[in-house]
């Protein structure tokens, strides 16, 4: 069994490492591919909403396919998704070698915490499922200081070789380990799917053209992608195995933490990837020490797990996401004050204590989202709640850039721009962090925490 736990590990691992290594080499691979470091927005948001598409399809494969023949596969697939990414030669290369990456990436972890539940049983999941996820809390502390002292040091594209040799071993540890458990085998609905892929890759495309200043046809896209995205809501009402659950969402604790999630998102998501372009292109710092002013926030947000249980269960959730959302909004605003004069301690000190905010706040907002449900519907609210993050988190990327590009103007080669730039971007984006604090006022009392924390889905 500790080899099945070092395989999930490892999966964890190579999924969280590459969700947060590429932010901090954006202005080395955007020089090394000739376009503005703006543009790489597309390599981020591309990766992330091909998780959200693929991952309420990871049930239905592992269900007919097996457990050992799907994560195979989905290792394969981001491991030759990796290699293909570094080996990119322009753009639009890099953007398709991401949704590769993210169609292998979309299965790890619910596979991975599907097998632990049924290898360990309800006894021992936690503890195992605590092992399998330190790894995948490691990932975005190793993350953005790798990527800066691989892009600095080195080249940018070991930031994607360096998954290859982990998924060899990942393959093997496959082979030896992996149970092939199998589920109830039922229709997938393709219907559905092809649905909820239009909506969520329309609007995104929709995004990425009113980033590009094409408002026209941003305008268009969006417009079919809404009706995609309500016809999908007409039909996930009546269909027998929808792909996403919407009758889910008459559960008011889980309507309110999506709901309050999306908000908060939005306007948290791409802090990461301006505060890099803040940094290396606006302050002229290196890619190594720009990595390392993440590392606060990831620490931070380690530290913070071994409290949150007992806030929660003394606080209950409506006070503590009303509290902790108003003060992440705040703390959020203060970026706003930075210059490229900014002493790096004070950087890191506000990384420090909004990575120690921020732990708090994901794992309240995906912890709520199962406090009323029946254990039998866990697993179909733990696809739809990862699938809702990812979209959005999508969104926050694409909304950031946007907003950094408007006040950027046509001076994309001007640093003391890209000052100017985020310090008015990360004010809009706490407006719709701030929307979140009503949205948790609609709780219709304190609850305690029920459940232990134990997956590193609520890190995220």
């Amino acid at each position: 069994m500790r080899g099945l736990i070092w395989l999930v590990a490892a999966a964890f691992f190579m999924q969280t490492l590459d969700s947060t290594i590429v932010n901090t080499a954006v202005p080395s691979i955007a020089q090394a591919l000739a376009v503005p470091p703006i543009s790489l927005k597309t390599a981020l948001t591309s990766y992330v909403l091909t998780l959200a598409i693929c991952i309420p399809a990871s049930a239905w494969l592992s269900d007919r396919f097996g457990t050992r023949r799907v994560f195979a596969a989905s290792v394969l697939i981001f491991t030759l998704g990796s290699l293909a990414c570094g080996v990119s030669q322009s753009l639009p290369q890099l953007v398709a070698a991401r949704v590769l990456q993210g169609i292998g990436g979309a299965l790890l972890m619910p596979i991975g915490r599907y097998v632990l539940v049924r290898a360990f049983g309800p006894k021992d999941f936690v503890a195992a499922m605590s092992t399998a996820g330190i790894p995948g809390l490691l990932g975005p502390v190793v993350g953005p200081l790798l990527g800066g002292v691989l892009a600095q040091y080195a080249s940018w594209r070991l930031i994607f070789l360096v998954n290859v040799p982990v998924g060899i071993v990942g393959l093997w540890l496959n082979r030896r380990y992996m149970p092939d458990f199998r589920g109830e085998r039922r229709p997938f609905d393709w219907a559905g799917f092809a649905l909820f892929a239009l909506a969520s890759g329309l609007l995104l495309i929709a995004a990425e053209s009113a980033g590009d200043g094409d408002y026209r046809n941003a305008a268009i896209v969006a417009v079919v992608g809404v009706a995609c995205g309500y016809a999908y809501w007409r039909y996930g009402q009546h269909a027998r195995h929808p792909v996403v659950d919407l009758t889910l969402f008459k559960v008011r604790s889980l309507a309110i933490a999506v709901g309050g999630g999306m908000c908060t998102r939005l306007g948290t998501a791409g802090l990461s990837f301006i505060l890099m372009l803040f940094l290396q292109v606006g302050c002229g710092w290196t890619p190594t020490a720009a990595g390392m002013m993440i590392v606060p926030q990831a620490v931070a947000m380690v530290l913070m797990k071994f409290l949150i249980d007992r806030i929660l269960k003394r606080y209950g959730y409506r006070h503590t996401l009303f509290v902790n959302t108003a003060i992440a909004t705040a703390l959020l605003a203060c970026f706003a004050w930075f210059d490229a004069t900014t002493p790096w301690w004070q950087i890191a000190a506000l990384m420090f204590a909004y990575g120690f905010v921020m732990s708090l706040q994901y794992t309240a907002m995906n912890t709520l989202a199962f406090v009323d449900l029946p254990p039998e519907r866990a697993a179909q609210a733990s696809s739809v709640t990862s699938a809702v993050q990812y979209l959005v988190i999508s969104f926050g990327i694409a909304l950031s850039s946007w907003l950094l590009a408007v006040f950027l103007g046509d001076h994309h080669h001007d640093p003391a721009a890209y000052v100017r730039g985020f310090r008015a971007a990360v004010l809009v984006m706490a407006a719709f962090s701030l929307v979140a604090v009503y949205v948790f006022t609609r709780l219709r009392h304190d609850r305690p925490l029920r459940r232990p924390i134990s997956t590193p889905e609520t890190a995220a």
